[in-house]
């Protein structure tokens, strides 16, 4: 008997998360795999980060947290906008939470009313689709493909906006291709939303400092959009804390009030010890974030390389991020043994399986043709993983 919610019924599992565990349940038998499935940097947390958490433990920040975070982190954060993004946010104006995740889902659920259509353009990250299900809204799925550089165009934005559109989700750097939106296509779109002002835009921007093209861009900058637009960001990433758990929201203020009313209901606060470590983040040397990005770039460019080499593989040059996403349906149809590979998830499955190097299926980005690789990995591991996964699809037939 299943007494379980229509809600909960709706949702799909996290499949960068079940990979995971599925290339963990093969190490623990004493497999070598490699892990390519996992969108989290393997550096360490900074030292003086973790200095910052060791004193918060000391001076006994152990109790409850205001709901929206710290005064002093909240502060830090405006700085960080002003300074880093030219935006001029105040405190009260700031929601922290746990993760950049729950940051998402906050302001999705704030937002959308069951009916309403939210504009996900496809690659997407695995969760946002389900969070606008959980909110009981439509995913409106807008495909963009590696010809066009997994971007959206105005024009396509513009032919899915309807009277029942509430909200536009905009990843950039993306998850899970590695695009960037530049300054000008940002303007491109904002000047389509022009003509509809209630179209919120949430704006994912936690890959902000992994970004090998200058200075990252937020559509936040153009005329008349800093007032409809929510920007999520979060130390996960930058900084090397994705267990950590503390991203924001910069919203405007009817917003960022609703997104405490609702926090205050269903998680409070975020960690008082991560809260603090999350200041020293943003008030302490940026030399981590600078030496991490210079490796993710040299890792962009040797991924790159040796995946160009991979017959029927189809790759471009990811801009940001740590993830390559090369199209790869040319396997499609093929087989080993008894194994058809009939899409890309069967294709991660049967490279996990054979070549013992765990990737993602596009299925669960929306795009089905595509596997996604995460490079947040050492130089001699993207070169002995992208080695097995040739000769394993070398016997494919």
């Amino acid at each position: 008997m299943n007494q379980l919610s229509d809600r909960l019924n709706s949702l799909s599992p996290s499949a960068t998360l079940a990979m995971s565990q599925k290339s963990n349940e093969l190490k623990a038998q004493g497999v070598d795999v490699i892990n390519l499935s996992v969108g989290e940097p393997d550096f360490n947390t900074p030292d003086h980060i973790k200095e910052a958490a060791k004193k918060a433990i000391d001076d006994n920040y152990s109790r409850y947290s205001p709901v929206p975070g710290y005064p002093a982190l909240r502060n830090a954060i405006v700085e960080k906008l002003k300074k880093e993004n030219g935006l001029e946010y105040t405190a009260a104006q700031i929601s922290c939470a746990n993760g950049a995740k729950q940051s998402v889902c906050n302001a999705i659920l704030v937002l959308v009313n069951p009916g309403d259509e939210v504009i996900v353009p496809a690659p997407y990250w695995v969760s946002y689709p389900e969070m606008v299900k959980l909110a009981e809204g439509t995913p409106v799925i807008v495909s963009a493909g590696i010809e066009q550089d997994f971007k959206i165009t105005p024009a396509q934005l513009e032919a899915v906006i309807t009277p029942k559109t509430k909200a536009l989700i905009l990843c950039s750097p993306s998850n899970p291709t590695g695009s960037v939106y530049s300054k000008e296509e940002l303007a491109g779109l904002a000047t389509v939303l022009a003509k509809y002002p209630q179209v919120i835009v949430l704006a994912d921007e936690i890959y902000e400092h992994i970004n090998y093209i200058g200075a990252h861009q937020s559509i936040a900058q153009f005329p008349g959009m800093k007032e409809r637009t929510v920007i999520v960001n979060g130390v996960s990433k930058a900084y090397a804390m994705t267990g950590w758990r503390i991203g924001f929201i910069a919203g405007p203020d009817w917003l960022v009030k609703a997104c405490n009313k609702l926090q205050g209901q269903y998680t409070s606060g975020p960690c008082s010890v991560s809260q603090k470590a999350a200041e020293a983040a943003y008030t302490g040397t940026q030399e981590p974030v600078k030496e991490m990005q210079k490796a993710f770039e040299r890792r962009r460019d040797l991924i790159v390389e040796l995946a160009k080499e991979v017959p029927g593989f189809e790759v471009n040059v990811p801009q940001g991020a740590f993830y390559l996403f090369p199209k790869c349906d040319s396997y499609f149809g093929k087989s080993f043994g008894d194994q058809v590979v009939k899409d890309s998830d069967d294709l991660a499955m049967y490279l996990l399986g054979e070549a013992h190097v765990a990737c993602v299926g596009g299925t669960s980005f929306g795009a089905p043709d595509c596997i996604r690789m995460s490079y947040a990995t050492s130089d001699e591991n993207i070169v002995e993983a992208i080695r097995r996964i040739k000769e394993a699809l070398a016997k494919l037939k």
